[in-house]
């Protein structure tokens, strides 16, 4: 058997199959150690993810019988605060930074411990922070490389000054690090008030964490949950969902899509493969038949060469997909903690099962009809009955390979995507192709002469083997041109869509009396008077009169928007941007109503006529929704979700926001006007776009390490393709040799076959592939993409001359040596 399968690698007859089943296993191999290595992370850090074990946080401070029954409970306690601001270096040119300042009491965090590095020590060596004294700071490494801080720099949050004691290193609650929306900044809490960043209208997290034995964990938390009201969350390890895991996991997704398409394709190329290794041995099977071999023994030999080949292909795919993933970790550092535990075993189940599943599911069947060869076929040259079982074990391989898929996915929305797609391109495919060949054909007998008309003939008769060569080279050149030109074209049109002259500064948290000074510094500075907006902060509770909570919504958007409040705004003008799409502008109507975004409506179910009804600072108001708005979220302008009519909100709390466009090289007037509105946050666009692309760029690199499976396994499925019909058409070749054919004619004939079949697939794989990137930018990025005719271009010439030259190198040997070694070859 070992001699066996070491004469058929040898001779090619394997290594398809062998390429095609490392890809597959080294692609999931790949994402399924590093999401295994992130999954072990996070429950080893659930508990400092949370601060302790138990995190109650609110938009608002928390009563203090809160505190007391945690006590009574035998609970230890700590308080933190987040929110956004301007850190500033006054000693650094005026250098400002949009930083996330987390306030801490003494004691925190009460599960795992906040690591703080001096200016001198390397950073990362692993310091215990000391209790965090008033008047001091601790930068994380980000917001000190941005500040350019050094030891005993003063920095100004607010109308703070603090002093620098140290660089944060590690804060647990940031176990498995994302791509922070700004870096941060430990202050102590009680300094907190001295910044005069709490402010009405000011966002600010509260949060308690509590930590102690598990059965007063669980009796306060009874007691706790139905008391919590409207802006108030508990979070425990089981129901606690950090930003992080969202990050991850959506990146993950991303990855198993590569991993899964690498599969799909593999499969193909398996299929494709392990039945031309039949057709080349059936002779063979046919002689040890005569010589007394039996069907099992044929099957053991056979079968176990595949047996031998997939635990090769799971042994090196395994150690390529642990080598990936370590280059995946490199490519998302800054993303991920720099130190995860070693991956477990699962990822290598993984990968054996999907070996197994591709070898019992795609490869078995050829043999089953490999075994079944009659003994009279050495002299009749007949293939023998088809073995029932065959058919049987490919519907039982393609269920066990969607059940794996399903599994592997994690969700059953990718797999239905991955498997559905696939199989409408393949019925696609096949319906158009066939049309395509049927007329190309036609056109081509009128026309051609030749070894040319060879060719086209040879296509005609052997229609179905064309058309399935066809539709293999078509999913072969879709996958190739999806990973080259349209990724391209989408990621330029998303680039393209920002106006030059976008705002690119936003100004919040701007107080009623700060407004004319506001706007008469930046008229000072020169730039056109921006529109101050008034924002009220309010809680939407009760549509149509009855009450409403996350509860009674099933989608998780909808969820979080309830649950939070909503940034409500007054006017009479339609603001630039905006288009009504249903129902009618108010105007300078004096009484209370509202209108809503288009997605926030749909998200919520909200239509025209319906009462909402919003609680600001413990007042209620209600109003009906009189109009559906469309908004240009690319703008960059100050946009609202809901919007209600002059005057109909005054009297609020209230603060206002604004946008405006900072040309290139004033950098410095950002600086200046932190120093002289300490409370107002700006928050740069162009920096956090900056950040964005940067995390995207890390994203997108290791999306195509993992995709670079998926293109060579794409490249396996051409060469499979052309391979398929190499032995029949050498053999018809070899005979158009004997009969007196020129080497001229014949490579006429060959290069017309597989030109017209390249340029057919070729240009059902542009149009494939057009409309997949138009569907991806519309239905998931949001954007429109413009399909361009350059594509169909080029997928036809590549199909043209790829598919012809890898058809010329494949059926070289077809026309040299002697006439004789070929026929009997065949």
């Amino acid at each position: 058997m070992l001699r066996m399968l070491a004469r058929d690698f040898r001779a090619g007859e394997l290594t398809v199959v062998f390429v095609a089943l490392m890809l597959a296993v080294a692609a999931l191999t790949s994402v399924g150690f590093l999401a295994d290595r992130v999954r072990h992370a996070v429950e080893r850090e659930a508990h400092q993810l949370l601060g302790g074990d138990l995190l109650l946080s609110a938009d608002h401070p928390w009563p203090e019988a809160y505190r007391e029954a945690a006590r009574q409970h035998g609970l230890r306690l700590a308080e933190s605060a987040l929110l956004l601001s301007m850190v500033g270096n006054p000693e650094g040119a005026g250098n400002v930074q949009l930083g996330e300042i987390k306030a801490i009491s003494p004691g925190y965090p009460l599960r795992g411990a906040l690591e703080v590095e001096p200016f001198n020590d390397k950073v990362g060596a692993g310091g215990s922070a000391h209790p965090l004294s008033l008047g001091t700071v601790w930068p994380d490494e980000r917001l000190a490389t941005a500040l350019a801080l050094e030891p005993g720099t003063k920095v100004r949050i607010g109308a703070l000054t603090a002093s620098v004691g140290g660089i944060l290193t590690l804060d647990p609650e940031r176990g498995i690090n994302p791509f922070a929306f700004a870096p941060r900044l430990i202050v102590n809490l009680a300094d907190l008030p001295a910044t005069g960043l709490i402010q009405p209208g000011s966002r600010i997290t509260w949060r308690l964490h509590l930590a102690g034995d598990e059965e007063a964990v669980r009796a306060f938390r009874a007691w706790a949950q139905p008391r919590l009201g409207r802006g108030e969350k508990l979070e425990g390890l089981d129901d606690a969902r950090p930003e992080v895991r969202v990050i991850i996991e959506r990146a993950e997704r991303f990855l198993r899509l590569a991993a899964l398409l690498t599969v799909v394709l593999a499969t193909i190329a398996v299929g494709m493969a392990a039945r031309r290794f039949m057709q080349r041995h059936l002779d063979a099977c046919a002689v040890m038949r005569v010589f007394g071999a039996s069907e099992r023994q044929i099957l053991m030999i056979h079968g176990g060469e595949f047996v031998l080949l997939g635990a090769l292909a799971t042994l090196f795919g395994g150690l390529c997909g642990l080598l990936a993933q370590q280059a995946l970790h490199g490519m998302l550092a800054g993303l991920l903690a720099e130190r995860l535990p070693a991956p477990g075993a699962l990822p290598w189940l993984h990968g054996g099962t999907v070996a197994a599943v591709l070898v019992v599911g795609f490869a078995v069947p050829p043999l089953l009809r490999l075994k079944s060869v009659p003994a009279l076929r050495v002299l009749r040259r007949e293939w023998g009955r088809v073995a029932p079982l065959s058919m049987a074990s490919y519907l039982v391989g393609g269920a066990c390979l969607a059940g794996l898929m399903f599994w592997m996915a994690g969700e059953a929305r990718l797999a239905a995507v991955v498997l559905g797609g696939f199989l409408a391109a393949i019925a696609i495919y096949a319906l158009i192709g066939r049309l395509l060949l049927e007329i190309v054909v036609r056109l081509a007998v009128r026309l051609a002469c030749g070894g040319w008309r060879i060719g086209v003939v040879r296509l005609r008769r052997h229609g179905s083997a064309s058309l399935l060569q066809v539709v293999s080279l078509a999913l072969g050149l879709t996958t190739l041109l999806l990973l080259s030109l349209v990724k391209n074209d989408l990621l330029v049109a998303w680039q393209t869509k920002l106006p030059p002259d976008a705002p690119n500064r936003f100004l919040i948290n701007i107080q009623p009396e700060q407004r004319a000074a506001v706007t008469e510094f930046l008229a000072r500075a020169g730039l056109p008077a921006p529109r101050l907006e008034p924002m009220v902060r309010g809680r939407l509770v009760a549509v149509n009169g009855r009450p409403i909570g996350p509860q009674d919504f099933a989608d998780e958007r909808a969820r979080r928007l309830v649950e939070r409040e909503f940034n409500l705004t007054q006017r009479d003008d339609l603001p630039l941007g905006n288009t009504i799409i249903a129902g009618q502008w108010f105007g300078n109507a004096t009484t209370m109503q509202f209108s809503v975004e288009q997605g926030l409506a749909s998200t919520l179910g909200l239509k025209l006529g319906d009462e909402l009804s919003f609680e600001v600072a413990g007042q209620r108001f209600s109003g009906p929704v009189t109009s559906l708005r469309k908004l240009d979220w690319d703008s960059m302008r100050v946009n609202f979700f809901v919007i209600a009519p002059q005057g109909a909100l005054d009297g609020q709390p209230t603060s206002y926001i604004t946008s405006f466009h900072l040309p290139a090289g004033r950098e410095a007037l950002t600086s200046a006007l932190v120093r002289s509105f300490p409370n107002v946050t700006v928050i740069d666009v162009v920096a956090l776009v900056r950040q964005l692309q940067q995390t995207v760029g890390q994203v997108i690199g290791a999306l195509q390490l993992v995709f670079l499976f998926a293109l060579i396994a794409g490249l396996t499925v051409l060469y499979a393709a052309i391979e398929t019909s190499n032995g029949a058409r050498s053999q018809e070749l070899a005979v158009m040799r004997a009969l007196g054919g020129q080497r001229r004619q014949l490579r006429q004939s060959v290069l017309a076959e597989f030109a017209l079949q390249g340029a057919i697939a070729g240009l059902m794989a542009g149009g494939g592939a057009t409309a997949i990137g138009a569907l991806l930018a519309r239905q998931v990025f949001g954007f429109e993409y413009w399909p361009k005719v350059e594509v169909l271009a080029i997928g036809f010439a590549a199909g043209l001359v790829g598919v012809a030259l890898f058809g010329m190198i494949a059926a070289r040997r077809a026309f040299s040596g002697r006439v004789i070694d070929r026929l009997r070859e065949g």
